[in-house]
């Protein structure tokens, strides 16, 4: 049975969620650490080995299949972030619009990233009333870098995320919310977002 290019996404698209909200920026990741070139392309033998590291095992036959329905140009090589954004769950507008807002509050200092020093000013709050804060396990400080760590790069923080990076980690999250209404209202609790229509 042949599959076309959208089944392929599909199924590369499922491995990822599989291993949690993290699970299509863990494979960025790996894609980003194989471009020693920063090129931002990824050809054939990239492909292949970046899924098998990933544990994503698939014949040649799929993976040249997926390769040359994505290789738009035939350059013989893939956009690095045309492939993420495909790979990505697709979500409404609505949702991307909240995820956007949620972005743009977190990042203080308007420079396209979510660092310590911007979390300090927009979540400070709401790390105050993290249990281990409260008990005195962790500082403020602590609490903000774990939660920065939690949708920063799997395995590999560093400090920084980027708008590709939360729209990534959120699309995961969204893939396990059927409710448009609930991950709004979940995604404006969590960040002190005002209401729709405010």
């Amino acid at each position: 049975m042949s599959m076309n290019a959208d089944s392929l996404i599909e199924v590369l698209r499922e491995q990822c969620l599989k291993r949690g909200c993290n699970g299509i920026k863990g494979l960025s990741v790996i894609f980003r650490a194989m471009d020693i070139d920063y090129s931002k392309r990824i050809v054939f033998e990239e492909l292949k080995e970046a899924l098998e590291r990933f544990g994503i095992i698939m014949s040649d036959n799929y993976l040249h299949t997926l390769f040359n329905a994505l290789d738009l140009n035939k350059s013989g090589g893939i956009d690095f972030c045309e492939f993420m954004h495909k790979l990505r769950p697709p979500m409404k507008q609505c949702r991307i619009d909240v995820i956007e807002q949620a972005f743009s509050k977190l990042d203080v200092n308007k420079d396209e990233a979510i660092m310590l020093d911007d979390l300090q000013v927009a979540y400070s709050s709401n790390a105050k009333k993290h249990p281990q804060f409260i008990s005195g396990e962790l500082t403020e400080k602590q609490v903000l870098r774990n939660f920065l760590d939690s949708i920063d790069t799997p395995g590999n923080p560093d400090g920084k995320v980027t708008r590709e990076e939360f729209m990534n980690y959120y699309a995961g999250v969204s893939a396990t919310v059927d409710d448009d209404m609930y991950f709004d209202l979940m995604m404006r609790a969590c960040y002190g977002l005002p209401n729709r229509g405010s």
